[in-house]
């Protein structure tokens, strides 16, 4: 794989924060374990709040380290902290292939991103547990026609088997990273670009 892992302690060139949106039952909290630690569960029990993971990634040649939010979908949390969005650099709008709801859903996510974050942050479309094909309720199609229409990118994954999961990070890694890298100056002597705070913030204390 073109992007190697690089042990979470090793120094970085950027550090991106990268969220997850998304129904709850979606798969989120099954992404970030088998993005960041390689694992996977079936007894996963819901995110209250917010839960985060880190991991280092090599991108063209750089040591980047992405810090992944998972945020809980329920109703009652649905008004996350504002400024989750607005430290987000990436965010990836999860939803579950056999769920219909949770595609209809998409957009209401999408509302909150153009509400909270960022003017240009980067988006992206994950349709996740594509391995249920005998329970899949969205096509691939009309996922992709949705994608299309926003003008988002799309993949389909499985936490469970680990399909295009590490694909849909690095790939929005890599986004950020050359949309951060033209609204840089150059400069003539190496820098580290601190993308967002470094201090990891209590996931209990989310709206104080």
């Amino acid at each position: 794989m073109a992007n190697a892992v690089l042990p979470a302690s090793s120094d970085y060139d950027y550090l991106f924060r990268i969220l997850l949106i998304g129904d709850s039952g979606v798969g989120k909290s099954c992404l970030l374990m088998r993005f960041a630690d390689d694992t996977y569960s079936d007894n996963f029990v819901a995110t209250i709040g917010v839960d985060f993971r880190i991991r280092t990634m090599l991108l063209d040649g750089k040591k980047a380290k992405a810090q992944i939010w998972d945020t809980a979908g329920q109703e009652r949390f649905r008004t996350i902290c504002a400024s989750y969005y607005r430290g987000a650099h990436g965010i990836i709008v999860t939803f579950d292939l056999t769920d219909r709801e949770s595609f209809h859903n998409v957009r209401h996510w999408l509302e909150e991103i153009e509400k909270y974050a960022q003017p240009g942050i980067n988006r992206m479309l994950v349709g996740n547990k594509c391995d249920m094909a005998s329970k899949r309720a969205v096509t691939y199609d009309e996922a992709r026609e949705l994608a299309d229409e926003l003008g988002l990118h799309y993949l389909e994954t499985s936490a469970k088997h680990a399909h295009n999961v590490d694909e849909a990070f690095t790939q929005m890694a890599k986004e950020i990273k050359d949309r951060v890298s033209t609204e840089v100056p150059p400069s003539s002597t190496p820098t580290r670009m601190m993308l967002g705070p470094a201090r990891r913030i209590s996931a209990t204390n989310c709206c104080q």
